[in-house]
């Protein structure tokens, strides 16, 4: 059974940092495409990076230069470094994980975390 679980999260100023985790277990994570995606109230959830097998990574647009996703496969574990902090980016945090990168990029990822809250404030 796939299990995902993300840590991490939490609250800080403006310009602050955070690394979200999220240890995937029941599978090989080498073997799955995975990304974080976010959903703050409101609004749609929305996708913010995602990591292929071979490691090629993509962010949408805001995060570019801010985030960087990363995976350490020997660990079965999924990151994600947020510097630079807006208010904007206040949210619940979700990694998701799938062998069909398709799926995972319109975000029908089969699997799916709990959700971790990332709180910024101005």
């Amino acid at each position: 059974q796939v299990q995902l679980v993300e840590s991490g999260g939490g609250s800080v100023q403006a310009g602050g940092s955070l690394r979200l985790s999220c240890a995937a277990s029941g599978y090989t994570s080498s073997t799955y495409c995975m990304g974080w995606f976010r959903q703050a109230p409101g609004k749609e959830r929305e996708r913010v990076a995602i990591i292929d097998r071979a490691g090629t990574t993509t962010y949408k647009e805001s995060a570019k230069g801010r985030f960087t996703i990363s995976r350490d496969n020997a660990k079965n574990t999924l990151y994600l470094q947020m510097n630079s902090l807006k208010p904007e980016d206040t949210a619940m945090y979700y990694c998701a994980a799938d062998t069909n990168f398709y799926r995972l990029w319109v975000g029908s990822a089969l699997n799916w975390g709990q959700g971790t809250q990332v709180t910024v404030s101005s």
